[in-house]
Formats: C-alpha cells, structure tokens, sequence
C-alpha cells in the first residue's frame, strides 16, 4: 500500500489545481473548529465548497447538504472531517456521485475505505490537510 500512497502524494499539487468543487464532509460552523477554517480558506481560493452536514441548513453562506446524494451536479473532491469509522458510508456515496478524488483529513485513516475508493477506480489522498497542502503550492 505505501507505493501507492507515494505515488498518490506526489499527485497532489496535480489534483489541487485541476478540481475545483469539494464537498467538505462534517462541516461545522463553528468558526473555531478545523473544517470551517479549512472550507472558509478554500472558498477564499476560488473552490466551490458544498458544505454537507444535515445538523445546517447554511454554513459560510452556502447551502449545507444532509449527504453528498443530495447535492446537485458533480462533486470532483470530497474532503472529508469525519471519525475514521464513519467513512466507509461516505466513500460509498462519493462512489454513486463518480467522485475524482477522496481526501481524508490529517488523523483519519481508514484503509478498508481507501482500498474500496482505489478499486472503484477514485484516488485517495489520506490523513493529509487540504488547506496545507494548497498552501504549500503558492
């Protein structure tokens, strides 16, 4: 698995510049939080953010969606702020959506679901910051 993961990795700056809409899976909107600064940062660099967490209706002006089955048109990225255990739903739903990309946030780690995604023909970037990995790019 870690040949893949290096080969993933050196795909990054790739993926960040060529997808631009992300659903930002356990979006809080709680400005405190990781996840709102993460998606606020990205609205501020021109990605289309669709927030999905069904606890809101709105979060940093957008419409927040209860899964990513709801929210219409493609989804390239899904970005995912969620426990490692809750993922393996999501990388299905990302699956039904043709998601390009699956990217699972620093500290969650779920093989099963990344080998699930890789097989069904979606990347995986796992355990890695979004807004750092941007960043680091400019």
């Amino acid at each position: 698995m870690s040949e893949i993961w290096s080969k993933v990795n050196r795909q990054i700056p790739a993926y960040l510049k060529r997808y631009r809409q992300i659903a930002v899976v356990g979006l809080s909107a709680d400005p405190t939080r990781p996840s709102y600064k993460v998606a606020e940062y990205l609205l501020y660099q021109g990605f289309t953010v669709f927030p999905v967490n069904p606890k809101y209706e709105e979060i940093l002006g957008q419409t927040s969606y209860k899964s990513l089955l709801d929210i219409p048109g493609k989804i390239e990225i899904v970005n995912i702020f969620r426990k490692a255990n809750y993922v393996e739903p999501i990388v299905d739903e990302a699956i039904q959506k043709e998601t390009k990309l699956i990217w699972m946030q620093l500290g969650v780690i779920n093989e099963q679901a990344a080998q699930t995604a890789l097989e069904a023909g979606v990347d995986v970037v796992m355990d890695r910051c979004i807004r750092v990995e941007h960043a680091a790019l400019r």
